[in-house]
């Protein structure tokens, strides 16, 4: 079939080979030259101007937005010959199904902080918040293109990451105080990181330098059971020290399995008297979950709730404002310090307590992973030693 009416520049062509590869020419304003996949899916290549490998990249057609959309795949490191076009083209057949299933944002993408920007857009939250404005959009990775980052990069970043100390202490009283960063912290910090990239990135081939993703690597080992545990007696001392200010969500974590932030996230609105129930929102567990309270639990929010608006905190500082982070740690610190309480007593500390107190009671592990947003897993893992204490026990106690 004679394709000569076509202009040259708007010919495909077969990328497949390497020799067809080796004879293109730059395009004008760096268009690369493209070879159709599927209807509306296309890999495309971009000769380098002098020495050096040339560039890949992929481009789907969205149907809602009635445009194309592009992406840079990067030159793929240090593979060669047939296997470079092989995973250009796996990597825009992915990428061209993730675009026509909705799945890409029409803001262009370009560099890393593009794609954590694009990220947390669609899925925000404290943690990725808190990482990408401390330790990404201030740091040199953020201005890499995509298609130039390599794992020598993303190492280079976690370096510095896991060099950084650890706070301890804002207090305007005296100097901050910091520690070495745990390695809990490190996996943790690295989770918003991964997935922005992993959204606009297939992972490259293992053991060469264009797998950024193995740079990113948790800890083995790192998250450690919480070993601080207050009894009832302990924490009525905590709430007795609390200042008026704070008792409140104080109290709400003396009675409820759930994460700080996830209490200070609780509106009037998710208070429903009439059912007695508490729809707790979506917290790092991913899900909005509904909890049955009992009556006293009940009549404690309802309290919190009264003359507020369905959109206030149900728990609210002296100003109106949701608690948050920086603003619980220190007067938990000093309600602790005045309970003559471990220095190491934290909001958490409450959760973990009265997860233990559950377990203890033996409330069933799926039961208890139900109520505090976690798995089945994570609650075997930390507190799957008091079951076999407490079997120990009952064994011991059959003994004739």
């Amino acid at each position: 079939m004679d394709f000569s009416w076509i202009p040259k520049a708007c010919r495909l062509t077969d990328l497949s080979k390497i020799g067809n590869r080796q004879k293109l020419k730059p395009r004008p304003g760096d268009e690369p030259h493209w070879q159709r996949l599927r209807s509306g899916a296309f890999v495309g290549y971009r000769p380098a101007k002098g020495q050096g490998k040339g560039n890949w990249f992929a481009r789907a057609y969205d149907a809602d937005r009635q445009k194309y959309l592009r992406q840079p795949l990067g030159d793929y490191g240090q593979l060669e010959g047939h296997v470079v076009f092989a995973t250009a083209r796996r990597d825009a057949e992915i990428w061209a199904d993730r675009v026509q299933s909705g799945g890409i944002t029409s803001d262009p993408i370009v560099t890393v902080e593009d794609a954590c920007r694009a990220y947390f857009k669609r899925n925000p939250g404290p943690i990725a918040a808190g990482v990408f404005r401390r330790h990404v959009f201030d740091d040199p990775i953020a201005s890499l293109h995509l298609s130039k980052l390599r794992r020598h990069h993303v190492q280079a970043w976690r370096d510095r990451l896991e060099a950084a100390p650890a706070l301890i202490s804002r207090s305007k009283a005296g100097p901050t105080r910091t520690k070495p960063r745990a390695s809990s912290t490190v996996n943790r910090d690295m989770v918003p990181l991964r997935a922005a990239l992993g959204q606009f990135l297939n992972p490259g081939a293992p053991n060469t330098d264009a797998a950024w993703q193995e740079a990113l690597k948790p800890h083995k080992g790192a998250d450690k059971r919480r070993v601080l545990y207050l009894d009832r007696n302990q924490r009525e001392r905590l709430l007795t020290t609390a200042s008026e200010e704070v008792a409140p969500f104080v109290r709400a974590m003396c009675q409820l399995p759930l994460r700080p932030g996830a209490i200070a996230q609780l509106q009037v609105k998710d208070l429903e008297l009439r059912t007695r129930t508490i729809s707790v929102g979506k917290d790092k567990s991913g899900r909005t979950r509904q909890i049955a309270l009992p009556e006293a639990i009940s009549r404690f929010l309802a309290k919190q709730a009264e003359g507020c608006g369905p959109m206030e905190p149900l728990f609210r500082r002296k100003d109106g404002r949701a608690w948050s982070k920086d603003a619980w740690k220190g007067p938990i610190k000093d309600a602790a310090r005045l309970a003559e309480l471990p220095e190491a007593t934290t909001a958490y500390t409450l959760r973990h307590s009265v997860i233990t107190d559950l377990i203890r009671h033996g409330v069933p592990a799926l039961t208890v992973a139900q109520l505090s947003g976690t798995s089945v897993a994570m609650i075997e893992r930390h507190y799957g030693h008091l079951v076999r204490e407490d079997a120990e026990a009952a064994l011991e106690r059959l003994i004739l």
